[in-house]
């Protein structure tokens, strides 16, 4: 009976974890939608508002193409920094949560074991991650983010100028089957407006 609690409970973390990662990509998609424009050009700004000239607004007036193209990058690379904040922070809360069950003094072996794999599988998530991020980029795509869970991936690509094409798609999928074997059914591909 005692050994069946254990199990229990360390199958309720995993899942709570898990839960929790899920949560929070979820809402991270739903805020990128509804992120107002100007909130997100002044938390990306690189320029400092108190070094801008006086003139300011006339320089903008001059030039709205180029201003409205830095502010569209500024709004995308700020919703990829943010995606990767809030995955790894939500990786880092499991990733504790988990190191203390495997280090409970009180747990039994199979949940101690079930709390490493846990770890191994957080941690093989995020690697390939990373290199699905890197190959996407190295392709040639201005940045991209991956969500990898059990049995399917997200990416998420920066908006391409002529819009992503069926070609583009094919692309970025074979990047992703290559590093995790899934198929393509189980492949979701998203453009960031």
């Amino acid at each position: 009976m005692k050994l069946w609690k254990r199990n229990a409970i360390a199958a309720a973390i995993v899942l709570l974890v898990c839960g929790a990662v899920y949560v929070n990509w979820n809402y991270t998609q739903d805020t990128a939608a509804a992120r107002n424009l100007g909130e997100a050009a002044l938390v990306g700004s690189r320029q400092d508002p108190l070094a801008a000239p006086a003139d300011a607004e006339t320089a903008e007036e001059a030039k709205p193409e180029e201003a409205g193209a830095e502010s569209a990058a500024e709004t995308g690379s700020d919703y990829f920094s943010t995606a990767r904040l809030n995955r790894q922070q939500a990786r880092d809360n499991a990733l504790s949560l988990l190191q203390e069950a495997a280090a409970d003094e009180k747990a039994d072996q199979a949940s101690v074991d079930q709390a490493n794999v846990a770890i191994q599988t957080m941690a093989s998530y995020t690697m390939t991650e990373a290199q699905i991020e890197n190959l996407v980029t190295a392709k040639g795509y201005a940045d991209c983010v991956a969500f990898l869970e059990d049995g399917n991936v997200s990416v998420v690509v920066s908006a391409l100028e002529n819009g992503m094409t069926d070609a583009d798609a094919a692309r970025i999928g074979e990047i992703v089957k290559e590093q995790t074997g899934l198929r393509a059914d189980q492949i979701k591909i998203i453009e960031a407006e």
